[in-house]
């Protein structure tokens, strides 16, 4: 209905929201505002506005936005403002160009403005049309909520519990399956992964779930003293997807991958300089001035560009000339890297978990408390997941992978329903996990989770450069 502009076909089961996005859809092409009325709603409107002032070049909208955000400070230093070449919002995403930066900012984290259909599809029309666009010459992410930043605290995995729990028991589910939240998710990961732009995310707080796929595919990522990093999957009945099965296996050492995908343990700035999750560690109250060195670079490249110099990447100087150096041989990994690397060499999580009760460490016996609290199911799973991820050959194929694992995951019922309530939802930590044993988790239960299924995620042509 979007492309053919059709009402009729939007009719029921179709959503109240997706009709309202189409009218705003069909607004932003004939610039009619008259459309665009209730029940459309205040962001709708206002991310029509900010269409339509990127077309007529007025700068008056994203100065306001510019002026009562934490940009003004960073701009007005270096005549930010004169340099906007395009604002416009997407849902709880800023999308800003700046001299030949792209800004991507998720105005109040994805945790607490939970990435719904909106924020994903922003994601998606704006890395297709930055990609195309030969002028940019490097792409930043960051978090701007009112507390401490965050990409990603939980709140994506309560918005797809709420799609496949209806309030009815007797009722079908949303209209919208779960599992089509994964579907567009990992086509916006796959975009960050075969960018040929680079891509700095600001790691300035925590990284978990959701904000790790929209992050760790880009070129660098830089910690603070505030980085917190987990993938904590395993304890909602889930595994670390957005295509973690991928760069675990090429980033980290197998035991570490394997470490960090089943217990879902917290990395510090220091683990995460010294495995290369992060690239760079820059202080929190330096960020400000690294983001104007950035703008600046990219707006001086292109001076250099027209003057026929090189075509170089030169957000790499920029981000080296901020970087700070930091301990990293006293760090959580370095002090227990051998019986990680005992422990979780081990074939299977049977295996694993008899080779850490061979251990009388205070690192194994916490690990074991860790790691029985967790979905057996999900243990097994990501397990298998890492092994055959480490096999794949492209990052689409192990996203159409993990869209398998990830659709099986969403069945009424599964782990992923039952830990989710647990844990997010009425938050008791005891959840009725079933299977409830490793014993009872068998490998024709999770050949299951693999196998090939109608609407698969579709294979895009390009590849990662990890």
């Amino acid at each position: 209905a979007r492309r053919s502009n059709e009402t009729s076909i939007v009719t029921e089961p179709t959503s109240a929201v997706c009709l309202r996005r189409f009218r705003f859809m069909k607004a932003r092409r004939s610039n009619e505002t008259s459309i665009v009325t209730e029940p459309t709603s205040a962001v709708c409107l206002r991310r029509f506005r900010f269409m339509k002032a990127r077309r007529s070049n007025e700068t008056s909208i994203a100065q306001n936005i510019i002026s009562s955000s934490n940009y003004s400070s960073t701009y007005s230093s270096i005549d930010g403002l004169s340099k906007i070449n395009e604002c416009k919002i997407h849902h709880q995403v800023v999308a800003l160009t700046v001299a030949e930066l792209g800004h991507l900012d998720t105005e109040q984290s994805l945790g607490t403005a939970c990435p719904d259909e909106d924020m994903i599809d922003c994601f998606q029309d704006v890395f297709e049309e930055w990609n195309k666009d030969p002028s940019f010459k490097a792409i930043l992410m960051k978090s701007s909520p009112a507390k401490r930043p965050a990409f990603c605290a939980g709140g994506d995995v309560k918005s797809i519990y709420e799609q496949g729990t209806p309030v009815d028991p007797t009722s079908s589910s949303s209209t919208t399956p779960p599992e089509h939240f994964f579907f567009q998710e990992y086509k916006v990961n796959h975009a960050i992964a075969t960018s040929s732009i680079p891509i700095v995310s600001f790691w300035d707080g925590v990284v978990m779930g959701g904000g790790v796929g929209i992050s760790m595919h880009g070129k660098y990522r830089v910690a603070t003293e505030n980085t917190i990093f987990a993938m904590p999957e395993c304890a909602i009945g889930l595994f670390p997807d957005v295509g973690s099965m991928w760069w675990m296996n090429r980033l980290l050492k197998r035991p570490v991958a394997r470490y960090l995908a089943l217990t879902g343990s917290r990395f510090y700035p220091a683990d995460l300089l010294y495995t290369g999750l992060a690239t760079h560690y820059v202080p929190s109250n330096q960020l400000e001035n690294l983001e104007a060195a950035l703008i600046e670079a990219t707006a001086n490249d292109s001076t250099n560009r027209s003057a026929g110099e090189g075509n170089e990447d030169v957000t790499a100087k920029v981000l080296m000339s901020f970087h700070e150096m930091i301990p990293t041989d006293d760090c959580f990994l370095v002090n227990n890297k051998q019986d990680i690397e005992e422990a979780f060499r081990g074939e299977t999580v049977e295996e694993i978990m008899a080779n850490l009760k061979k251990k009388d460490s205070v690192f194994a016996k916490s690990t074991i408390e860790v790691l029985s609290k967790m979905s057996p199911t999900s243990l097994k799973l990501s397990l298998e997941g890492l092994k055959r991820g480490a096999n794949c050959k492209s990052i689409g194929e192990d996203l159409q992978m993990e869209y398998r694992m990830a659709k099986a995951c969403m069945r009424p019922g599964s782990d992923f329903f039952e830990g989710t309530r647990a844990v997010l939802i009425d938050k008791d930590h005891s959840p009725n996990w079933n299977p409830s044993t490793l014993e009872e988790v068998t490998d024709e239960l999770i050949e299951e989770f693999f196998a090939p299924i109608e609407n698969d995620w579709p294979i895009p042509s390009a590849s990662a450069r990890l």
